[in-house]
C-alpha cells in the first residue's frame, strides 16, 4: 500500500508543480468593473472604477472624479499619473460597447463602437456610414449624462460639481463636442490630440449657438480646458489649433486653456498628454 502511494505521489508531483507555477492575472487594486447599461437603447458598457486607498477610512470624504472614454486603453496610465500626482480622486473609464455586433467586433475590434460613440458628424462616405454609424456623439453623451454619472453619484461618495473628462484622439474629438454642447458636464477638460479633421465648421456654429452671455455666465462657471497634440501630428495639430482659436474667440468668458505640445507623433503623444494633463489638473485643486 505504501508503496502505491508514493508512486500515485510522484505521479501526481509534477501536475502540482504545474499548477503550482501557473501564471495570475494582475488587477489593478481598488479597481471595479461594473456593468451598466443605456437606458435609451439597452445597449451594455462596463465602467472601470478606480477608488482612491483612502476611501474605506475616509468615510466622510467626498471625492472629485476624473471620467475617461477607451476605458481598456487608458486606465493604468492614468491610475499610474493620479497615484503618484492626484491620490484623492476617483477614476471612472467608460467601455466601449460589449454587446455590439459579434461580426463587425471580429472584423474591426472591441473598439469598433467608439467610432460612432465618439463622433458628432455622419461620414460622407456612405459604405462607411452604413458599416459604421458615425455622428452619435450626442445619443453617447446623454448616456454619460442620464446613466453613467447618475449611478457613479449615487453609489460614490463624490464632488458632483468637481467633475473632468479624459479624452484622447477620437476620445478628444467627443471632448471637444461636449465642451461646446453641455459644457456644464465637466468642470475640467482633459482633450489629447483631438481628432478634428471635418468637424472645425460644425464646431464653430455649435460655439456660436451657445456663445456667452450673462446668464450663462451666472449659470456656467469657468470651464478649465487642457489640449495637447504631438509635435510630429502636423494635420491634427492644426485642426487643434483652429478650434483653439474658436475657444479663444467665441467662448472666451467662459474657458480658461492651457495649450501643451508633446515630443512625437500620435503614440509618443499619449502617455505625455496623460502626465501633463493630470500635472494640469492637480495644479488646479492646489490652487482651490
Amino acid at each position: 500500500m505504501n508503496k502505491l502511494i508514493s508512486i500515485v505521489f510522484l505521479m501526481l508531483v509534477p501536475l502540482i508543480s504545474s499548477a503550482a507555477s501557473e501564471p495570475t492575472l494582475y488587477e489593478i487594486p481598488g479597481t471595479q468593473v461594473v456593468p451598466i447599461s443605456n437606458s435609451a437603447t439597452d445597449w451594455r458598457y462596463e465602467l472601470y472604477i478606480k477608488l482612491p486607498e483612502s476611501y474605506s477610512q475616509k468615510r466622510d470624504k467626498k471625492y472629485p472624479v476624473i471620467y475617461f472614454t477607451d476605458a481598456m486603453w487608458h486606465i493604468e496610465l492614468l491610475s499610474a499619473a493620479t497615484t503618484f500626482l492626484m491620490e484623492d480622486v476617483i477614476l471612472v473609464g467608460i467601455s466601449w460597447q460589449t454587446d455590439i455586433d459579434e461580426k463587425l467586433k471580429n472584423e474591426v475590434g472591441k473598439h469598433v463602437s467608439r467610432y460612432r460613440d465618439y463622433s458628432s458628424e455622419k461620414s460622407t462616405n456612405a459604405d462607411n456610414q452604413a458599416k459604421y454609424q458615425f455622428g452619435q456623439a450626442k445619443s453617447h453623451l446623454s448616456f454619460i449624462r442620464n446613466d453613467v454619472i447618475k449611478y457613479v453619484e449615487k453609489n460614490y461618495r463624490t464632488m458632483p460639481n468637481d467633475r473632468t473628462y479624459f479624452g484622447y484622439s477620437l476620445g478628444g474629438e467627443f471632448g471637444a463636442y461636449t465642451l461646446l454642447a453641455q459644457p456644464d458636464t465637466f468642470k475640467n477638460y482633459i482633450l489629447g490630440s483631438p481628432s478634428l479633421k471635418g468637424n472645425i465648421s460644425y464646431l464653430s456654429k455649435l460655439a456660436s449657438n451657445t456663445h456667452d452671455s450673462a446668464q450663462d455666465s451666472k449659470r456656467l462657471p469657468n470651464r478649465k480646458v487642457f489640449i495637447s497634440y504631438g509635435a510630429l501630428e502636423t494635420e491634427l495639430g492644426k485642426y487643434a489649433e483652429e478650434f483653439i482659436h474658436i475657444l479663444k474667440t467665441q467662448r472666451a468668458k467662459s474657458v480658461s486653456l492651457q495649450h501643451f505640445i508633446a515630443e512625437g507623433g500620435h503614440q509618443a503623444a499619449f502617455p505625455m498628454t496623460g502626465v501633463q494633463g493630470i500635472t494640469w489638473l492637480s495644479g488646479l485643486k492646489t490652487k482651490i
